[in-house]
Formats: C-alpha cells, structure tokens, sequence
C-alpha cells in the first residue's frame, strides 16, 4: 500500500517536472521604439541591432551561464498610450538553434506602427501586461526600453516606472541620442527603476547595434553566474564577458 507522502510527492511529480522544465534565469521584455521620429531607416537600424546581437556568440555564452542556462524573450513595437503590437512571442532561447531562430524572427518582423506620439509609460505598462502573460518561471524580469524622445503622451512615466519596480521589475533603457542629445539623463532620472536597472545610450542610430549588444549581455550575464553582489559590481562582470 502506498503511503500518503509517497502518494503526495507522486501526484506533485509531473507539476515540478513542468516548473523545471519551464525555468529560465530571465523573462526579457525588448520595447522598440516606432514613434514619429523613427523613419524607416531608422527602424531598420534598430532592427538590424536586434538580431546581429542574438547572433553574436558572446549573448548565448551569457545565456548558458545561469543557473537554468536558459532565458524567454519577447519583442514589440510602441508608441503611443495605446499603441503597442507584440512582433515577436515568447521565444525560449537555450541554445544556438533557438537563439539563431529569434534572431531570424526578429529579421522578418514587418513594421506595425508609424506614429502616435511617444508614450514611455504606455510602453513600460504594456510590457507589464507582457511579463504577466509569460508562460515561463523566471528567477529575473526586465523591460528592455529603446527609443530617442521623453514621454510626451500618456500618463507620468515615472508613475508606468514606479509601479513596475514595486512589482520587482526591472526597468532598463537604451536611449538613442540622435533627436534628443540629452535623452541618456532623462532616462537616467525618469525611465529606468527597479532591481539592478541601468542604461546603455546609443549616441546613433548608427552605433545601436554595439549598444544594444552591450546591454544584452549585461542583462543576462546579470542575471546569471555572474549575478551576484552589488548592481555595479554585476555589471563589472557582464563588461568582463562582453570583452571575451
């Protein structure tokens, strides 16, 4: 006869085999900007930034050192308080095939939005919607924010910032200088929150690609074996993998 605690951990087994199954070290949310100021060759830059970073080889290292070696990313498109479109699902990204896939999938994404103003908060609120749908367990949760003007539509973005921090989210920001030069100290004081947030700006759109795979890195390796100690020290760590 089976004993009730034998019997318990049995009818737990396929539950904790599914959790582990679905563990990732990262839930990352990419937020690109596709407001008014971004023309088509603009667009083009960030999305070309995108995926040449999930091809660089020193991101999946960064994904195989965490714990789970494994990370979920999704992508969309936003500009203004309503106007978002989710271009890429969560993808499931533990090795070079399925990174290589994401990195096609966000090559093939069509642009969805042209204008509407620059709504940050919008953004940061609807990556929130995002992270809530998740259909992985992730130690981490980051909104990854590119874009190159301030909130200029929607709500205050540092109440979208606040409240996404107090539900241990973390806000990062890769702020594009191009439109507005001193674009990286308003993210600085108003975008970026949570646990261990920092930002990477670009001075161009012609520099994104090494920005944005600078900050990849970071935040995975931040999320990792490398994770532990202070915010800056962790980030000393993901500058020593970028320089691998």
């Amino acid at each position: 006869m089976m004993s009730g605690a034998m019997a318990l951990f049995i009818g737990l087994g396929p539950t904790i085999v599914a959790r582990a199954e679905n563990q990732v070290d990262l839930a990352l949310v990419l937020a690109v900007d596709a407001s008014g100021s971004v023309d088509q060759h603009r667009f083009e830059l960030q999305k070309q930034g995108y995926a040449a970073a999930f091809r660089d080889r020193r991101v999946l290292n960064a994904v195989r050192s965490g714990l789970a070696q494994a990370i979920a990313v999704t992508m969309f498109q936003w500009t203004g308080p309503r106007l978002q479109f989710q271009v890429v699902p969560w993808t499931l990204v533990k090795d070079e095939q399925s990174i290589g896939a994401l990195a096609d999938a966000i090559d093939a994404v069509p642009r969805r939005l042209f204008g509407g103003g620059t709504s940050i908060s919008g953004a940061i609120d609807y990556a929130r919607i995002l992270l809530a749908q998740n259909p992985f367990v992730p130690t981490r949760r980051v909104i990854d924010v590119s874009g190159d003007g301030s909130n200029n539509s929607g709500r205050i973005v540092t109440f979208a910032r606040d409240e996404a921090a107090a539900d241990g989210i973390g806000v990062n920001g890769l702020p594009i200088l191009a439109v507005e030069p001193g674009l990286d100290r308003y993210y600085r004081d108003y975008v970026i929150g949570g646990p261990g947030a920092f930002m990477v700006p670009a001075t161009s759109y012609e520099t994104f690609a090494d920005a944005v795979l600078k900050k990849l890195i970071t935040e995975i390796a931040m999320t990792g074996g490398a994770a532990t100690g202070s915010p800056a020290k962790m980030r000393r760590n993901a500058e020593s993998t970028l320089r691998r």
